[in-house]
């Protein structure tokens, strides 16, 4: 849709015309679409710049409607700060050519470096300029894609989230990241959740276990009242819970007993690592080993990654890859919830209770190897979920963020599956936003110079940068694919071995994966498949291959996220900017949280965890993921 200890929220927005999500659909159909809105008569700086395209079908393609509308800068706007441009260039030449003309001889060497050094900022100037001439906003038309798709035809989606370590990432972001996740409006046969940790602790993986746990009960309460956000800690942290359907002493008695149920939640994560411990002092006093004080699952096994007590083979960057799929694929079909009993006393008869699929994974690590920090595990992602899910689109998340908007996903697909060039789309990029600041923003806090001016300058040319988070991919792009223009129709990797690595399975999987239709089929994780995914996650497989470089996240730069942007930029395909609206309805006031320890975002706070292991980070920045379905 950052941290001092440095905590930033992130979210996706996405405008909707009410909370539910499927009456929230047709009533952008219906009554008031986006690109109407969009357009209204206070709207004094932005203009539609494709009227023709939007009251009709595109030329050559008679039954399919733009998915988004594209705004440019009015002219009487655009004009005047053009002419002010060249007005300073004039002045800037001016300026060196008296330089130049009036040369200091009783300090050259000092002339030279100052010259040199005005000549570069000028420079730098003119190119941070150029693109600023023709800024455009594009927004994406969920009325649009409601009438073209549906939730038959969308196509499915990998989403990844990243985290590393429980503490600097508190473990109740990370739970109410994958709970945002779980509960969005999107098809639930259709998208696929993956949790990577990098640490290899089984405190992640047990209280992923958890979230399936309470996701049971969270998902379908959301579906059945429509609420947002659908990050259960900033939901019941805001001061009021607006309800705008006819049952509201049942949603009463059943958002008591979803928010005790939570608060229960949380005491229990909030003590995992210390029942983690408890559990394993009593199966190693209980069995006769040899001194070493392994950490135990509660099923009576050892956990193959980060041991509390390491040793060797279980420390950090040193542990055995790990797949556990938690929550496997759901059926195509609804599956009703049962009726309010003593043991259940919420109401769920008329409720999809399905959840989507979920898998927590940690990717070996052993001494000697360049593990490529996040890069490395978002390469590792991709390949795993090549054969898990293999969905045509993948979306990223640092472990930190959620989703503050149901209908966040749809956005980004109005840019993916548009007529006009959507097929040479290789990543929608969201704007950031900084919750909790003051009114004023007198420390600029919400960066409005970059997210709003410098990105939608690049969104009038060939797109935005990358940023590390937030993004919708197409995974044919990741794959160091160009675009359809530029490469025959049927993908043909005869002799990749060397390009993507020696699985054969994975590089199976890869021409389905380039289908932008294809949903997700569900898999029978057998012995053969489990041994393919862990060939996928060993340290030595991306060896004498292009991972890193030509394939996945690029490597060895600081800037990874960024470069990773060029190269697909550099291949021919566009990038997309999702343009904010921040006055939409009630649904899209929630944002999420995300904890960051980048302390160049400036913030204020953060919502607090509620727990004693997060309330030492919890105060910090603050800051959100933006995409909407009209401009500002």
């Amino acid at each position: 849709m950052a941290a001092a200890v440095t905590r930033r929220a992130n979210a996706l927005r996405v405008e909707a015309p009410d909370g539910n999500t499927e009456s929230g659909r047709a009533s952008l159909a219906a009554d008031s679409p986006v690109a109407k809105r969009a357009v209204d008569a206070k709207d004094d700086v932005w203009v539609a710049a494709d009227e023709g395209e939007a009251s009709g079908s595109i030329a050559g393609d008679g039954n399919r409607t733009p998915l988004f509308r594209t705004f440019k800068v009015k002219g009487s706007i655009l004009h005047p700060y053009r002419f002010m441009i060249l007005v300073r260039l004039v002045a800037i030449v001016a300026f060196f050519a008296w330089r130049v003309k009036h040369k200091n001889h009783d300090g050259v060497w000092l002339w030279a470096t100052s010259m040199v050094a005005d000549v570069w900022f000028g420079f730098s100037w003119l190119l941070n300029q150029l693109p600023k001439l023709n800024p455009v906003k594009r927004v994406p038309d969920l009325a649009a894609l409601a009438d073209h798709s549906g939730d038959a035809n969308l196509p499915g989606i990998d989403i990844f989230v990243t985290t590393v370590d429980p503490v600097d990432e508190p473990l109740l972001y990370t739970v109410n990241t994958i709970l945002s996740i779980l509960a969005t409006d999107y098809p639930v046969d259709k998208y696929a959740c993956y949790l990577s940790d990098d640490g290899g602790t089984l405190v992640h993986y047990e209280a992923m276990i958890e979230v399936a746990n309470f996701a049971v009960l969270w998902v379908p309460f959301c579906r059945k009242y429509c609420v947002e956000p659908r990050s259960p800690e900033n939901y019941f942290g805001m001061k009021t819970q607006p309800y705008a359907g006819s049952m509201a002493g049942e949603f009463m008695r059943d958002h008591r007993r979803v928010r005790r149920e939570y608060d229960e939640l949380k005491v229990r994560v909030d003590s995992l690592s210390t029942t983690i411990r408890q559990r394993s002092d009593a199966y190693n006093s209980s069995t006769k080993g040899d001194g070493v004080r392994a950490t135990w699952m509660a099923d009576g096994t050892q956990w193959p990654g980060t041991w509390i007590e390491q040793v060797e083979n279980h420390r950090r960057g040193q542990h055995a890859g790990i797949v556990q799929v938690i929550l496997g694929h759901p059926s195509c079909k609804p599956q009703l919830g049962s009726p309010a009993s003593s043991d259940n006393p919420l109401d769920f008869s008329n409720v999809d209770t399905r959840l989507p699929m979920l898998v927590y994974m940690s990717r070996e690590k052993r001494p000697g190897y360049n593990h490529q920090k996040k890069a490395g595990a978002m390469n590792v992602m991709l390949r795993v979920s090549a054969l898990l899910s293999n969905a045509p689109f993948v979306v990223n998340f640092d472990g930190d963020h959620y989703i503050n908007n149901s209908q966040a996903l749809c956005a980004p697909m109005c840019f993916m599956l548009d007529p006009r060039d959507g097929q040479n789309t290789a990543f929608v990029q969201f704007p950031q936003r900084f919750d909790d600041v003051d009114p004023t923003d007198r420390y600029a806090n919400h960066n409005r110079v970059f997210f709003d001016g410098t990105m939608l300058s690049l969104n009038g040319l060939q797109g935005p940068s990358y940023l590390g988070t937030g993004t919708m991919f197409r995974r044919v792009a990741l794959y160091g694919m160009e675009p359809p223009r530029y490469r025959a129709e049927n993908i043909k990797l005869a002799g990749k071995v060397n390009e993507f690595g020696s699985s054969t399975s994975f590089i199976n999987s890869m021409p389905d994966g380039a289908i932008q239709e294809r949903s997700i089929t569900p898999v029978l994780v057998d012995e053969a498949l489990s041994n393919d995914l862990a060939t996928l996650m060993t340290c030595a497989y991306e060896d004498g291959s292009s991972w890193g470089r030509d394939v996945g996240w690029v490597y060895n730069i600081a800037t990874e996220d960024v470069v990773t942007g060029f190269r697909m930029h550099r291949q021919g395909w566009r990038s997309m900017y999702c343009s904010t609206h921040c006055s939409a309805s009630p649904t899209s006031t929630c944002r999420p949280t995300r904890s960051s320890r980048c302390s160049f975002w400036p913030t204020t706070s953060s919502p607090s965890s509620g727990s004693s292991q997060s309330s030492s980070t919890s105060r910090g920045r603050s800051a959100r993921t933006s995409c909407t379905s009209s401009p500002s």
